[in-house]
């Protein structure tokens, strides 16, 4: 998205909180944010945060002496390559499929000849009643895209259809309308993701700090570029990345069954931080501490290596994917590494700072070329890069 342009309303919803997030996740991405706050917008977020975050002016007033100067709001409507209402209310929805024109927002919205993409979000009754409806089926009539409304929690303590897009979900579907050609429609990519957890008993287990940030970001960023993902995921608490076929599991064991279940693919990214070990015998009640006695030993055993197997697997992906997280000689040991699982590419980074479950990563990617040094960036920036070199080997 590097260079494109998207203006932003934000309309009037307690989850107006979220186009913050939003226009973070695109200005790492290189797009340019324009933001446009209405005046039910502005009772949620503030001018000052939208402004400091897009690094761009926000614009609130359609009466603007200073921004009417030129008739700003027609060269405000010509400038984006994307024209997003994240979130629109059922009110802002309603003005658009009248064709309403009386604040900034809805004047660009006429004076507009770029695509439109919205995001609904309001309490599930007002999203399931007929005029709603009957908007969305206008808007759609005119060529409007729309990502979600999710189910779940509202802001009301009920529960429903009609939260807006988790700002990853947004960002994807943003980055599908404005990267154009799609180099990876047609191929099956399977990625993992997330942490393993291996039970001791029934309340304790085995486990690191992965967060799947990296990972689900890299499915995303696969899903972006017109691949067919199936994400592989350990436990995680980051949201599932839009377009993207999930799979969950808990243990190594299991993800590798789930692994050799998406089989046949055209390429496999191993980004989860399996467990290397597991307990030999997992007790079957929670193992009780006993005064004045030794803690009871824990017998390990290894865990199945999903990158090796797959690297070695009868329908083996053409291109295989691991990751190496190290704490120290990173390049020497993702050398090491990649010959030793017999994979194609390593992406090797120092995991000895706040890289696991943090927000940017420095990674060195080791091939049979050699080994290209990424300068430290947003794990979104990350997995777009990977992405791109993905498309480029089917290329």
């Amino acid at each position: 998205m590097q260079g494109k342009r998207v203006l932003l309303i934000v309309s009037g919803s307690v989850s107006a909180f979220k186009a913050l997030e939003l226009t973070r996740l695109l200005k790492r991405a290189g797009a340019r944010v324009t933001p446009v706050l209405t005046a039910g917008g502005a009772r949620f977020v503030t001018p000052h945060a939208l402004q400091a975050i897009a690094g761009e002016a926000v614009h609130e007033d359609l009466w603007s002496l200073s921004g009417e100067a030129d008739v700003g709001h027609i060269r405000l409507a010509r400038l984006p390559d994307l024209v997003v209402v994240a979130p629109a209310s059922a009110d802002f929805l309603a003005k658009m499929a009248q064709g309403r024109a009386d604040d900034l927002a809805t004047t660009l919205l006429l004076a507009t000849d770029k695509p439109v993409l919205v995001a609904p979000a309001m309490n599930w009754a007002m999203w399931a009643h007929s005029a709603t409806r009957a908007n969305m089926a206008v808007l759609a009539a005119r060529g409007v895209r729309v990502i979600g409304p999710n189910e779940g929690a509202m802001a009301e303590a009920e529960t429903g259809p009609g939260r807006l897009a988790e700002p990853a979900e947004m960002f994807a579907a943003i980055a599908r309308l404005l990267d154009g050609p799609r180099p990876l429609a047609g191929r099956h990519v399977l990625v993992t993701s997330g942490p393993t957890h291996e039970p001791i008993d029934p309340v304790r287990f085995i486990a690191n700090r992965s967060s799947g940030r990296q990972g689900h970001a890299i499915a995303g960023a696969l899903a972006a570029l017109g691949a067919r993902v199936t994400l592989v995921s350990g436990p995680v608490a980051v949201p599932d990345p839009a377009g993207v076929a999930v799979v969950r599991v808990e243990t190594a064991r299991q993800m590798l069954v789930a692994c050799e279940a998406a089989l046949p693919a055209d390429a496999a990214v191993c980004a989860a931080a399996v467990a290397d070990w597991r307990t030999a015998r997992e007790a079957g009640q929670k193992m009780k501490k006993v005064p004045g006695e030794a803690p009871p030993p824990l017998e390990l055993a290894l865990n199945p290596d999903i990158l090796a197997l797959l690297s070695a697997h009868a329908a083996r992906p053409p291109l295989v994917v691991g990751f190496a997280a190290e704490t120290e000689n990173v390049v020497e040991n993702a050398v090491a590494k990649r010959a030793r699982k017999g994979c194609d590419w390593i992406v090797a980074n120092d995991v000895s700072g706040d890289v696991m479950g943090g927000a940017e990563n420095a990674v060195h990617l080791v091939s049979a070329a050699g080994v290209e040094d990424w300068p430290r960036m947003p794990k979104e920036q990350v997995a777009a890069r990977l992405a791109a070199r993905v498309a480029e080997h089917f290329a």
